[in-house]
């Protein structure tokens, strides 16, 4: 049961985890990122129905990432391993890393900002909605949020300055820390993701060796936070002190895992993350050549034929008696 100290609904399954409890229904009284993810999934399907009505095809590859995350959503934060979260540090860290490192790029490849500015009625509400859209798309505010100086800090944060400090304690002690830290994390993973992978109009543009930058500036960073956590040798989150004694758990044993798992599992995401970013820059490459090739066929090489008149005229100069 929860501690004595902690303050506002939650329901926290009697049963000993395991992976049928772990995935088991199991809304809590006050679902919020559940309700996030249907209202944003039913958002995304009306507006791909609206833009098939409109006869303009939208890539079902993008479909299948945005409801594919907004699934991937509702059951991390939805089932019963929401509950078993609140008292386990590994079953937190992974929905931390799921939220973070999946559920987010998974939003983020489905290109919702595009969705949004081609398909928001012009007239009425919906012409409200797609004015605020585009300011928020380039302003400012926006553009400093995705900034690889706000990003990365912020993501790393998420592991060291929580964890490593008193923060989870005073963060986790209640129901409505617990939650907007769930929130807060999802945010972090999409600021990241979004400056990385987004095709969307966003305010500011990296080139693809920023973005391979950041991803392997990450990589290392958040494995080596891993590692610390399975060489401690005490329980540093006071918040999963307090496990039911029926659920059998060892408070270091579960502490490791959840290392072994910022390790391991945060990995893997980041992985296909990067690969993403890698074959996006050779597609492009290989294509540019091209296009200067056929340019240079069609049209001859413009700067090698300048270079050769300026090679020429050196040598002419050479020539002449002095």
């Amino acid at each position: 049961m929860l501690p004595a100290d902690f303050s506002g609904p939650a329901l926290i399954p009697t049963a000993p985890p395991s992976l049928a409890t772990y995935l088991a229904p199991w809304i809590q009284p006050v679902p919020v990122l559940p309700v996030v993810a249907v209202l944003l999934g039913a958002a995304y399907v009306v507006g791909v129905a609206r833009r098939h009505r409109r006869g303009r095809r939208w890539p079902f590859s993008r479909t299948l990432a945005f409801l594919g995350g907004c699934v991937v959503l509702l059951v991390v934060t939805g089932a019963g391993v929401e509950g078993y979260g609140y008292e386990m540090f590994s079953v937190f860290m992974f929905q931390q890393l799921t939220l973070m490192m999946f559920v987010a790029p998974l939003l983020v490849l489905g290109r919702p900002g595009t969705l949004l500015l081609h398909t928001a009625p012009h007239r009425g509400p919906g012409r409200v909605l797609l004015v605020s859209a585009r300011r928020a798309l380039r302003s400012p505010v926006a553009a400093a949020a995705l900034h690889p100086a706000v990003t990365v800090p912020l993501f790393l944060l998420a592991f060291y300055g929580l964890y490593l400090t008193d923060a989870a304690g005073l963060v986790l002690s209640s129901w409505v820390g617990h939650t907007a830290l769930e929130v807060a994390l999802l945010v972090a993973g999409v600021l990241f993701a979004a400056p990385v992978l987004s095709r969307d109009p966003l305010p500011r543009r990296q080139g693809h060796a920023g973005r391979a930058l950041d991803v392997a500036v990450e990589m290392p960073l958040h494995a080596f936070f891993g590692v610390v956590l399975m060489m401690a040798t005490t329980p540093v989150v006071a918040a999963f002190g307090h496990p039911p004694a029926g659920w059998g758990v060892d408070l270091v044993a579960d502490q490791q895992t959840a290392g072994a798992l910022a390790w391991s599992y945060g990995e893997l995401p980041t992985l296909i993350v990067l690969l993403i970013v890698l074959s996006r820059w050779h597609r492009e490459e290989t294509v540019s050549t091209a296009l200067r090739d056929r340019r240079a066929d069609r049209d001859g090489d413009a700067e090698l034929d300048a270079y050769n008149v300026y090679l020429a005229g050196l040598a002419e100069r050479d020539r002449r008696p002095t």
